[in-house]
């Protein structure tokens, strides 16, 4: 039998970045697919802010989308693309019902309070919920309540979050890991950090994470191990 192929995947993404819904998707259908080894993932969402200079009430998405792209035209003709994109990889953007840009910065707090609190298996399912939320549900993803409720959803205590919120828990963490992310080169997102060694940066289909794979399973060490699994 072959060995367990042990991955660990830093993804450094932002709950209101498309892209980054794709590329989650195409890490999953990666994982599935992958005709290797079996792989032992342990995925760490990590921060990166689109806006790290929105402010905590956002703002109206036609004023966002003006200053951004100088026009609904040009919003349009972007954002088409992007959920041709999406329902490619199999998931469906409304970006109609999305009134508002939120801030990220509570969401990732969240994320961080769930990822320490609860494990990764449960921030992996918040994650899957903000996404949802905002791109097929247009939520405020900005607020307090509509996080508390998300993270209900996904068997987490809201009080215990709330309470975290009544804090400044995390909030120097994930403002330093998205300096970090901008010192490292990072332009935007996703971007996957594998093994604490390899990067692929963007939404990738999942042949690319294929040959990421088979480059990790191929080293001395995985080899090693391959074989003595098959010795017992």
């Amino acid at each position: 039998m072959a060995a367990t192929l042990e991955l660990s995947l830093d993804v450094f993404a932002d709950p209101i970045c498309p892209w980054c819904y794709i590329g989650k998707r195409n890490l999953e259908k990666a994982l599935e697919t992958y005709e290797g080894p079996k792989i032992e993932a342990h995925l760490q969402w990590r921060t990166f802010m689109l806006n790290p200079g929105m402010p905590p009430e956002g703002m109206d998405r036609r004023i966002y989308l003006e200053a951004k792209f100088g026009g609904s035209d040009n919003a349009d003709a972007v954002y088409g693309r992007i959920r041709q994109a999406g329902l490619a990889a199999g998931v469906e953007m409304e970006f109609s019902k999305i009134l508002r840009t939120p801030s990220t910065r509570s969401a990732h707090r969240a994320m961080r309070h769930i990822q320490s609190t609860e494990g990764l298996e449960r921030a992996e399912s918040f994650m899957e919920a903000l996404f949802v939320a905002y791109f097929t549900e247009g939520k405020d993803i900005g607020q307090v309540e509509v996080l508390l409720d998300l993270a209900a959803s996904v068997q987490v205590n809201p009080d215990v979050m709330w309470a975290m919120f009544e804090t400044e828990a995390f909030i120097a963490e994930i403002n330093a890991e998205d300096v970090q992310a901008r010192e490292m080169g990072m332009g935007g997102v996703p971007g996957f950090i594998v093994n604490k060694k390899y990067f692929l940066s963007g939404a990738q289909p999942a042949p690319a994470f294929h040959k990421l794979f088979d480059l990790i399973n191929s080293e001395p060490t995985n080899k090693q191990a391959g074989a003595q699994s098959h010795a017992h």
